[in-house]
């Protein structure tokens, strides 16, 4: 075989899940991972990437598929990336779950593992998402089938989810299992009045058209906010799709819509307009309601996100004495979840509106305990800020997927509160946090909480202890 040369490998037996959802064979001594397949599966492997020790492929056959495998409801599994576990049966998910978190704690953190509680699945594992993001694009994404028909296929206007690593492809979804009503109906309805109405669709690489994402939210209380944002201002045209959307649905609360004519759908730094309605919508757990606005962080899953907090709070063991930093804090919840059982409650998070939407948080609640800063957390929390605010008993911290700055860190360590918990979407970079206080801190407990059905993702909680 030439050098460089990436060969096809046939027979070949997946064996067990890997991280970021792909699966792993072993050939001649070398890992190599393959997506799209679960433990069982025999499949032929075009290799895409050869390394020294490890290689990815992609399947182009399945010989023999896993008895682990189940039916799939959705029609757009395998193309949009966005459930890749749901040929799987939950109990097994959750199985690969605790195992990754595991393996990531040991092998990365090299964590002494005590007391490792078993994952808290989700009870709902379709509908179970309050928001979802969908991309307008001028022509809809082919699949590789669809491409081997010898037959002309028409490249239609799409709305939905982009494939995994294209950005300018876009998988027209028809239905989604992901978001409850009226999810679907507002996203078949939008896409249904533009083609009709001669409305473009935004074409990513030229930079152009008039439509070009859509994000909605539904809240546990029933209220919907629905935001358009489009790629330049068309007054007539907007106003007509608005209105009419509102129309459609009264259900919806807060009908919102942006002009973003940056390079990038990010709408962060952009001004979102409330067209009718209100400018936010409520999520409400044991009796707090939390306000969330068009650019609030909320954990996507209303009802696991109480039982990640119900979990969060019984491990930090908070006797109403206590003085909490909550790091990352976000729209506040989790400080505001916990601050009836503290002193008082210092939160820290870098989204300006985020930080504001806690404070309201507090407000509206009538929670008196809580203090919140915006800013950049490597900046904010130093010796100074503990010094003016009081010494940490307990330190919450909820980054994100990246983990925590070591300068963070560091301080963390300095501050030397009694326990530490940490949430985490990302167990290996949570792990290598864990490594580095592994010096002054052990770890005492290992909470898992799936709040992702049929994907890889997946928190854990962990609490440490200030070594004696």
């Amino acid at each position: 075989m030439a050098r460089g040369k990436k060969p096809l490998l046939e027979n070949i037996r997946i064996e067990k899940i890997a991280a970021e959802g792909k699966s792993i064979a072993y050939v001649n001594d070398k890992v190599l991972f393959v997506p799209h397949t679960i433990p069982g599966d025999i499949v032929d492997v075009q290799v895409t990437r050869k390394r020294k020790s490890f290689m990815e492929g992609m399947v182009v056959n399945t010989r023999q598929t896993s008895q682990l495998r189940i039916e799939v409801p959705c029609n757009h599994f395998g193309t949009c990336g966005g459930c890749k576990w749901l040929n799987l049966p939950y109990e097994k998910q959750l199985e690969f779950k605790q195992q990754e978190i595991m393996d990531n704690l040991q092998r990365i953190g090299k964590v002494q593992l005590k007391n490792v509680l078993p994952i808290l699945g989700s009870a709902k594992q379709l509908f179970y998402r309050n928001k979802l993001e969908f991309t307008f694009s001028a022509k809809r994404y082919l699949t590789r089938e669809e491409i081997k028909l010898e037959t002309a296929i028409e490249r239609t206007p799409a709305l939905g989810f982009h494939v995994p690593g294209l950005f300018d492809k876009v998988v027209d979804i028809e239905h989604c299992y992901l978001q409850g009503k009226p999810s679907n109906e507002i996203r078949n309805f939008i896409k249904n009045y533009a083609l009709q109405h001669g409305l473009s669709f935004y074409d990513i690489r030229a930079q152009q058209g008039f439509l070009r994402t859509l994000i909605i939210r539904t809240a546990s209380t029933g209220e919907t906010m629905v935001i358009i944002a489009f790629g330049h201002e068309d007054q007539t045209a907007r106003e007509a799709l608005l209105n009419e959307l509102k129309k459609q649905f009264p259900e919806i609360t807060s009908l919102m819509y942006v002009i973003n004519e940056k390079l990038n759908d990010n709408l962060t730094d952009q001004e979102i307009i409330c067209h009718s309605g209100t400018a936010h919508i409520f999520e409400e757990m044991e009796g707090l309601k939390f306000k969330i606005g068009p650019k609030s962080f909320y954990q996507t899953n209303s009802q696991q996100a109480y039982h990640l907090y119900c979990a969060t709070r019984k491990l930090a063991n908070l006797s109403g004495n206590e003085t909490v930093y909550d790091l990352y804090t976000g729209t506040g919840t989790i400080a505001n979840f916990i601050a009836r059982r503290a002193k008082k409650v210092i939160g820290i998070e870098y989204v300006p509106e985020a930080i504001e939407d806690a404070k309201i948080n507090s407000a509206i609640n009538g929670i008196t305990n809580t203090t919140f800063y915006a800013g950049d957390m490597k900046d904010i929390l130093n010796e100074s800020f503990i010094t003016h605010h009081g010494h940490p008993d307990v330190i919450i911290t909820d980054p994100p997927r990246a983990g925590m700055h070591p300068d963070v860190v560091q301080t963390i360590l300095k501050a030397t509160p009694e326990r530490i918990v940490y949430v985490s979407c990302n167990s290996a970079t949570q792990a290598r946090d864990l490594q580095l206080m592994a010096p002054y801190y052990e770890v005492e407990a290992v909470q898992p909480v799936d709040m992702f059905p049929h994907t890889h993702h997946v928190e854990n909680i962990v609490l440490l202890k200030l070594k004696s």
